[in-house]
C-alpha cells in the first residue's frame, strides 16, 4: 500500500524558511520523479516543484517559487524534501508530495499546512 506522509509545515513570519520532508513507502522511490504541490484555500491544487529519479540532477520549479524553494531527495530515507525560504503570506497553503508524472500519481496524503504570516 502507497503511504506518502508530508511533514514540517508551521507558522512562519514573512522572509522565514520551512523544511518540508515527504516519506513515501510502498512504491520503488528511486524509480520515480516526485514533486511538491500547494493547494491555497478556494483554489486548485498547483505544482511546485519536481524532481527527477534516480540522482535527481533535473528539477523544475513554478515561477512563483524560482529562486527561493529548492527540493531534493535521499532516495536512502525514501524521502523528499522542500526547502522553503523567503516565504510570504502567499505561500499559505497545504503543501503536498506526490509523483511528478500525472499517470503515476497515487492517492494523496494528508499534506502539511504551511501559513505565511503578514
Amino acid at each position: 500500500q502507497v503511504q506518502l506522509v508530508e511533514s514540517g509545515g508551521g507558522l512562519v513570519q514573512p522572509g522565514g524558511s520551512l523544511r518540508l520532508p515527504c516519506a513515501a513507502s510502498g512504491i520503488v522511490f528511486s524509480i520515480n520523479a516526485m514533486g511538491w504541490y500547494r493547494q491555497a484555500p478556494g483554489k486548485r491544487r498547483e505544482s511546485v516543484a519536481d524532481i527527477s529519479s534516480g540522482s535527481g540532477i533535473f528539477t523544475t520549479y513554478a515561477d512563483s517559487v524560482k529562486g527561493r524553494f529548492t527540493i531534493s531527495r535521499d532516495n536512502a530515507k525514501n524521502t523528499v524534501y522542500l526547502q522553503m525560504n523567503n516565504l510570504n503570506p502567499e505561500d499559505t497553503a497545504v503543501y503536498y508530495c506526490n509523483a511528478a508524472v500525472l499517470a503515476k500519481i497515487r492517492p494523496w496524503g494528508q499534506g502539511t499546512q504551511v501559513t505565511g504570516s503578514s
